[in-house]
């Protein structure tokens, strides 16, 4: 198969108008469109054989495919790609599209994991597709910790963090504990605090529980184990993924076999790393169609992602939009992007200046 930017250098003005209206006409639709239809939407006055003629041309170099015999034709994956890179202008984020995101910034907690939840309910909102949001472990060193009791199977784990993030976790504790056992316990980790991460602490806590063990009542000690217990979920370099707005994939959808292998991948929540990876192989917005998109290569997907950075302006996370192949690219990409410089600022990143 012929390299998209050779191909087109190959096509003269009517093709490459051809092409670009079935394309805009599928990620519009989704529907295949035929010559006759097309005659009304060219430029210049044409017949509808001769775009017949230049429609077999664009399938013979890859770029346009017919579902059925008698069928119009739609692009391929090639002719997707060739599109985004050759003839699709990027615009800017639409007034509402940009009010709606710093809405969410905005509003209720502060707390980082907080924003990055309600980022992905307002893009999967907006975009009528799935958003994918990769949040970053915590490393700044733990300042204090406390344990809060919510009901008899239900406490709060509460990390402050030096650089002024908190960090509520909610777990179920061991049986029995009391205001008593839990004010131990976390004495017990603020003494062992001295400027450590959580995973520095976790190590920590292991070597001290056994020199120390009497120390700690038998109440006070499950308690801190059930803690070391709950960070060692977050074990990975990335502490989760947030999906949101999987049923709009539904919806979007003629191919619901592909979306289930597509919802089976999330629910793994499969290679964070190589999520990561995707979007640090580029500067800025990523697109990748179809199989170009090896996480959910099966799903005949296409994601668009965008990396956010720190303070050091390290990339410590992503944020993107999966959906057919067919997404409103020119509207999504500019989105992603701004989301993630938000994101950025957010986190103290100079990158983050929308």
């Amino acid at each position: 198969m012929q390299d998209g930017s050779k191909i087109l250098s190959q096509l003269n003005d009517r093709s490459r108008e051809v092409f670009r209206r079935v394309v805009e006409s599928y990620l519009q639709n989704g529907e295949p469109i035929g010559s006759r239809t097309l005659t009304r939407a060219m430029s210049e006055p044409i017949s509808a054989a001769t775009i017949r003629n230049v429609m077999q041309d664009l399938e013979l170099l890859g770029l346009l495919d017919s579902p059925h015999v008698s069928a119009g034709r739609i692009p391929t994956q090639l002719g997707l790609r060739m599109f985004v890179d050759g003839f699709m202008e990027i615009g800017t984020v639409e007034t509402a599209d940009r009010q709606r995101i710093e809405a969410n910034f905005a509003a209720g907690s502060g707390e980082v994991s907080s924003v990055l939840d309600r980022v992905g309910f307002a893009l999967s909102g907006i975009t009528q597709g799935a958003s994918l949001v990769l949040m970053p472990k915590h490393e700044a060193p733990v300042r204090h910790i406390d344990f809060v009791s919510l009901a008899p199977d239900r406490a709060l784990v509460v990390l402050v963090f030096s650089d002024g993030q908190v960090e509520n976790r909610i777990f179920t504790p061991p049986a029995g504990q009391t205001p008593s056992s839990m004010r131990e316990a976390a004495n017990f980790l603020n003494a062992l605090l001295e400027g450590r991460t959580l995973s520095e602490l976790r190590v920590s806590i292991r070597q001290q529980m056994e020199a120390r063990r009497q120390e700690l009542d038998t109440l006070s000690r499950e308690l801190v184990e059930s803690g070391v217990a709950l960070w060692d979920d977050h074990g990975e370099s990335y502490e989760r993924l947030i999906v949101r707005g999987q049923s709009n994939l539904l919806s979007n959808s003629d191919d619901l076999d592909r979306i289930r292998s597509l919802f089976d991948d999330l629910e793994r929540k499969r290679d964070l790393a190589e999520f990561l990876e995707l979007a640090e192989q580029g500067e800025g917005v990523r697109i990748f169609i179809g199989s170009e998109n090896k996480l959910f290569s099966m799903s005949g997907s296409s994601l668009v992602i965008a990396p956010y950075r720190d303070g050091a302006e390290r990339v410590i996370g992503a944020v993107g939009v999966i959906g057919p192949t067919r997404l409103n690219y020119r509207r999504i990409v500019p989105m992603v992007d701004y989301t993630a410089r938000l994101v950025s600022r957010l986190l103290g990143g100079a990158a983050g200046r929308p």
